[in-house]
């Protein structure tokens, strides 16, 4: 039987570690297990050098003194390893558009009333970006614009000109860039195909340009697929607020139906959570025995409900297999994207009912529901009605007691609103904060889990690090649930983590440390509210200027490889850790690390240990804040870094002096007029 320390390296959270120990007497195999069993892990497929592009090979070549330096056609360590990892690029773009051209679809059924239980719910974001499309508003319904938005949506993934019209958003000096290095994305599926194209047998073998027409591919997922994914389920579902919820195991109840939805799209978990409290369900649920219903959410599902409607979040990633093993999950339902195959066997062991709802994406064991946004609202009720009925078939429980407070909700508009107030919502308190020393700069901090790691320890000692440096902290997808579960997504944490600045901060606005910005897809928030730091002025007229940086400190797909190369195309600083698989190449990862720099002013770190790598992110925000004539963190701070701390005792800090935002006209980034919200119970 695994003891305390064996529990305590797989997972820091108690809730995980308490099922870990069930799920080995129940005889339940869960990821850990299945890891352990796969080491050592071939050294060639882990360095990236072991080429299956063709049916010649499969074909390795050796980083050692001794063995082949070249595939059978002659392909080398550089062109092997920058195929794999834009083929990767290309998948994890995939993912997230396609996440973006399905919002799409249910926008244009819902506008032509065709969507049973949707609405459009935040018109005044519809007619911003209408009017940033330049789409006639003037006179016309919600319904006759929302068509319109819909449509020149979804054309971005078919229309093979440019420029984007997301593309239009970003700082004239980084569209410039982009522009001289041939990277601006055109259509988001041509982008997809022709790096798919270029990667084939005997076609691109300059690994240079292998990883250019990578990042160009990237770009078109994060500023474009990602970004209308976000900006249109807005519309759809309405902009999130800043709301109270709570985290982990302990949020289902004995009590009550467990519905955990789990996957990555929100068009029928939002109708689930609608339908959960129609009066004919709940009255069905009491009728079974049942005090309520509880729908609770895994991985990204979990945010977008969380950030809109308030549920609660069961678990990341890694909690899915262990959701089940409680015996309190009556039915999981699951869309696409981060579902475990395991999900099938475990559910063997209990009552849960497992549905699939996607034709992408169906599983051996599971109910076939089909999801058709004709029938969202009756295709909810339908599968509430069957985990209902599976509550009598329960056997033994154990629910790990472990939840935490958060508030979550937070968006590149909404923000301007926390610190500029109700009439004047603004970033001049966040650029002003920098300027003056009391934040450092903000970190972005992002990604899943994986069992190469300890579970959610490298996100938690990154932004605790980040937080006493005086670094605000943003985050989505599963790493905001890792700060979620530990507590540090409540405003009084800021008091407990935070260094003085941004406890000072976190006190006049009463937010949390750590902003929670919601799913993977909205990494596209992070990019939105970079551009308007920019337009505010004062330190930096494109995004490679800014004092930032970004973070996936336990990655573990494709998906985050895109975000990733999206990022340093914009020119932020990203450390990806477990490494990418290029590490049989130093022409690659000299590439991506140093050369890629003078480029597009951003570049990738490799550091594997989370403390190092934020001290090497504060680094480089320590130099960005030099090259910008700002003076040190305004407060004495543990990791001095790069910083010249003579400055503070004299109080200097450099003046605010606005900035140009290009040659051209001030960029668009949509705001969001109206009043402050308030926290949401």
């Amino acid at each position: 039987m695994a003891d305390a320390d064996d529990l305590a390296k797989k997972s820091i959270d108690q809730a995980a570690q308490h099922m870990l120990h069930i799920t080995e007497q129940k005889g339940v195999e869960t990821i850990w297990d299945r890891y352990e069993a796969q080491t050592p892990v071939c050294k060639f497929g882990k360095m990236g050098i072991c080429c299956r592009i063709c049916d010649i090979g499969p074909c390795r070549v050796s980083p050692f003194e001794k063995g082949a330096k070249k595939g059978a056609c002659g392909a080398d360590a550089a062109v092997i390893a920058s195929r794999h990892l834009a083929r990767q690029v290309a998948a994890g773009s995939s993912a997230h558009s396609d996440h973006g051209r399905d919002i799409c679809h249910a926008l244009l059924l819902t506008a032509q009333g065709k969507a049973e239980g949707y609405e459009i719910k935040d018109t005044q974001k519809l007619r911003r970006i209408a009017e940033e499309w330049n789409i006639d508003v003037d006179g016309r319904s919600d319904t006759e614009i929302a068509v319109d938005v819909a449509r020149a949506a979804m054309n971005m993934w078919n229309q093979d000109s440019q420029p984007l019209y997301m593309y239009t958003r970003t700082p004239e000096a980084t569209r410039q860039r982009w522009e001289q290095l041939g990277i601006v994305p055109r259509g988001i599926d041509r982008e997809i195909v022709q790096t798919l194209h270029s990667t084939h047998e005997g076609v691109d073998s300059d690994y240079r340009n292998i990883l250019l027409t990578a990042f160009r591919t990237s770009l078109a997922d994060g500023w474009v697929g990602s970004m209308i994914g976000t900006d249109l389920s807005d519309v759809l579902f309405g902009s999130p607020k800043p709301i109270r919820s709570k985290a982990n195991m302990g949020v289902m109840k004995d009590d009550h139906v467990n519905v955990l939805v789990h996957g990555h799209e929100p068009t029928l978990s939002e109708m689930v959570v609608a339908a959960s409290r129609d009066p004919e369900i709940v009255a069905l649920a009491e009728k079974r025995g049942a005090k309520g219903i509880i729908v609770g959410g895994i991985c990204c599902t979990a945010n977008e409900i969380l950030m809109r409607q308030g549920a609660p979040v069961v678990g990341n990633f890694m909690h899915q297999e262990l959701a089940v093993a409680t015996g309190a999950c009556d039915l999981m339902l699951v869309d696409v994207q981060c579902m475990m195959p395991s999900l099938s066997d475990v559910i063997e062991h209990f009552h849960t009912k497992l549905v699939t709802t996607s034709a992408k994406a169906k599983m051996r064991g599971a109910t076939h529901i089909q999801f058709s946004e004709e029938r969202g609202y009756s295709i909810a009720k339908e599968i509430l009605t069957l985990a209902i009925e599976n509550y009598a078939n329960r056997g033994e429980t154990d629910i790990p007691q472990v939840t935490e407070d958060l508030v979550a909700g937070f968006t590149a508009e909404n923000i301007s609103q926390n610190l500029g107030g109700t009439y004047r919502p603004s970033y001049r308190p966040l650029n002003n904060g920098i300027i003056e020393g009391r934040l450092r700069g903000i970190a972005a901090v992002i990604g899943c889990n994986t069992p190469q790691k300890t579970q959610d320890k490298s996100h938690w000692e990154m932004v605790t690090e980040f937080l006493k440096n005086d670094v605000l902290v943003v985050q989505t997808g599963c790493s905001a649930h890792a700060s979620a579960k530990r507590g540090l997504l409540r405003p009084e944490a800021a008091a407990k983590y935070a260094g003085q600045g941004i406890q000072e901060i976190c006190r006049a606005v009463g937010i949390p440390p750590i902003l929670h910005l919601g799913s993977c897809v909205d990494n596209s928030r992070i990019l939105v509210a970079l551009c308007e730091m920019v337009n505010e002025g004062g330190i930096g007229k494109e995004l490679c200027e800014l004092p930032i940086a970004g973070a996936a400190p336990e990655a573990m797909c494709e998906k985050a490889i895109a975000i990733g190369f999206y990022c340093v195309a914009s020119g932020a600083y990203v450390n990806y850790a477990p490494a990418m698989r290029v590490s049989g190449s130093p022409d690659v990862v000299k590439f991506l690390t140093e050369d890629v720099v003078e480029l597009t002013g951003g570049q990738f770190d490799f550091e594997e240990d989370p403390v190092q790598a934020a001290r090497n992110m504060i680094d480089h925000i320590d130099r960005k804040r030099k090259a910008l004539g700002l003076g040190p963190t305004k407060y004495p701070v543990p990791y001095e870094g790069q910083q010249d701390v003579s400055a503070r005792s004299s109080g200097s800090s450099r003046a605010y002096e606005p900035a140009a935002v290009g040659t051209g006209t001030k960029q668009v980034c949509p705001g969001s007029p109206g009043a402050t919200p308030a926290i949401e119970e």
